[in-house]
């Protein structure tokens, strides 16, 4: 998630396990523990697909957390002298603060590796966007109730108590959301005869009332990926399908290339590849639109000799925003378009990140 809604969660949950003691101080500890998860994209890794694909790793690990737990609830509690009587609510509130982080962002799509050094298996349940203001807002009010008084009161941690509930109680209605959109679109792809190898659900900007799906299938010697939009309110024969061509079958002669082999695995299937004069390009497809996807790595080009992998390199796409406004319509009315209407613009390969 966003880091606004990093540290409003993680100086909620401060809060509620140590503002009776400390007050206020428990809110900007909570808020910087719960930022410093986010902090290994300060690592210098070798390559653009090694920094995307580690982002969220040991950082993110639960057992990471409950190993450094005890080290910095030690510091704070002797940095607090007066309250070494506290010892195991100082350490139930870094664990909580660093897990509840990792967790939050196993619900985006991106990835999260909550079980290294065990596996390295990016868990993302893509139940929510990256930004939610409806799930970042309850937070943010309780926590102004607990900023406003100087000491700790009743209504101060009931506030923040009732805005940490309501925000969980935000992703619960948006998994809920999530399993009914897949239903639908699960009975719509079988009306249109659709089998995916890969799939994934994820809502679209700032809310959980439309969703994105993304479908990757195969026919013959064909590869083709579906962005698919879908309302709460639509029924199944509403959901707007688009469907583009992939050529997987560029990379064959690849099989063995770690980068390439390591996109595949950490996008769980769902990228694309396709030719830009001479570049052989991977797209994240659960991340972005089509024309805009977020994360597209040159991976290969071609010569004379055939397909020759090159030191993959991150190309960002021009960010369009013309469809933003659409969104909401399309919530309610299954006619609104929004698939690209144009042929997508060349990605600007020299300006690669």
């Amino acid at each position: 998630m966003d880091s606004l809604t990093q540290i409003a969660l993680g100086g909620a949950v401060g809060y509620a396990v140590l503002g009776n003691k400390i007050g206020r101080r428990a809110i900007l500890y909570g808020a910087a523990l719960g930022t410093l998860p986010d902090l290994d994209v300060l690592i210098p890794y070798a390559g653009d697909v090694e920094s995307f694909t580690y982002h969220r790793g040991f950082s993110h690990s639960l057992w990471v957390h409950l190993l450094v737990s005890p080290i910095i609830a030690w510091l704070l509690s002797e940095f607090h002298p007066n309250t070494a009587h506290l010892k195991l609510r100082w350490f139930a509130l870094v664990f909580l603060t660093l897990s509840t982080h990792a967790l939050l962002d196993s619900f985006t799509v991106y990835g999260t590796q909550l079980m290294w050094p065990l596996t390295e298996y990016p868990y993302g349940v893509s139940n929510l966007f990256i930004i939610d203001p409806l799930y970042t807002l309850p937070l943010l009010i309780g926590l102004g109730f607990a900023l406003a008084l100087k000491q700790p009161s009743i209504s101060a941690i009931r506030a923040n108590k009732l805005g940490i509930i309501a925000s969980t109680a935000y992703i619960a209605w948006s998994l809920s959301a999530k399993v009914m959109i897949d239903q639908k679109v699960e009975i719509a792809m079988e009306e249109k005869g659709i089998g995916a190898i890969a799939y994934v659900s994820t809502p679209a900007p700032l809310n959980t009332l439309l969703w994105r799906v993304v479908a990757v299938s195969e026919s013959g010697n064909m590869t083709k990926y579906h962005e698919i939009y879908a309302s709460v309110f639509d029924e199944p024969s509403e959901v707007s399908f688009q469907a583009y061509p992939s050529s997987p079958m560029l990379l064959d002669p690849l099989s063995d290339n770690w980068a390439i082999n390591r996109l595949a695995w950490f996008t769980k299937g769902l990228y694309s590849v396709k030719r830009q004069d001479d570049n052989i390009i991977m797209s994240d497809l659960r991340m972005g639109v089509e024309c805009n996807y977020v994360f597209n790595f040159v991976v290969a080009q071609t010569d004379a000799k055939g397909i020759q992998a090159i030191n993959a390199k991150k190309v960002s796409a021009r960010p369009d925003f013309a469809s933003v406004g659409k969104i909401w319509d399309r919530i309610w009315d299954p006619s609104v378009n929004l698939s690209p209407t144009a042929p997508c613009k060349p990605l600007p390969l020299d300006e690669t990140d």
